[in-house]
């Protein structure tokens, strides 16, 4: 074999292990969508769970209140120990981060005299899945999933 031949088939063989690094790279690309799409979609999962708690241990504040006149939580601290009772009464066993934006703080819904009725999440992002309000309007961001507890009968509560 000739010199010149050498260098040939040296420039073929690094295109081919470019050309399968090319390929290589493409593939992980679409690898890494999938994965992070399904992290969302679990993220989105978690969210509806703990918004859902909220909803939940909100309804439970509400309608456990003593006496005859019904009260919401001032703050979501009022979840983890009802002060209204002698004992310890617990609407929600800890608090709940926002799954959207990593971090213990949500946004709280209040009614017109300062309770909390529910709760949001305060990240931007857009969902993945179709989530619809009251009205059937879908949520364009993560902030319209509201977990709000209406009693029934109660008018104006949002």
């Amino acid at each position: 074999m000739r010199r010149g031949d050498r260098a040939l088939q040296g420039g073929f063989t690094m295109l081919v292990v470019l050309a399968a690094l090319f390929i290589l790279a493409l593939g992980s690309q679409q690898v890494m969508a999938v994965a992070s799409q399904q992290a969302t979609r679990e993220r989105e999962a978690l969210l509806q769970r703990v918004g859902e708690a909220y909803r939940s241990a909100i309804r439970s504040y509400y309608e456990s209140s003593p006496g005859g006149v019904k009260q919401w939580p001032r703050a979501l601290d009022d979840l983890l120990e009802d002060r209204r009772f002698v004992g310890t009464h617990r609407h929600l066993r800890e608090l709940y981060s926002d799954p959207m934006v990593r971090a213990g703080t949500w946004g709280v819904v209040r009614e017109p005299g300062g309770g909390i009725t529910g709760v949001h999440s305060l990240s931007a992002g857009e969902p993945i899945r179709v989530v619809r309000d009251a009205q059937g309007v879908p949520a364009r961001t993560y902030a319209d999933w509201r977990f709000v507890y209406e009693p029934p009968g109660v008018v104006g509560v949002r």
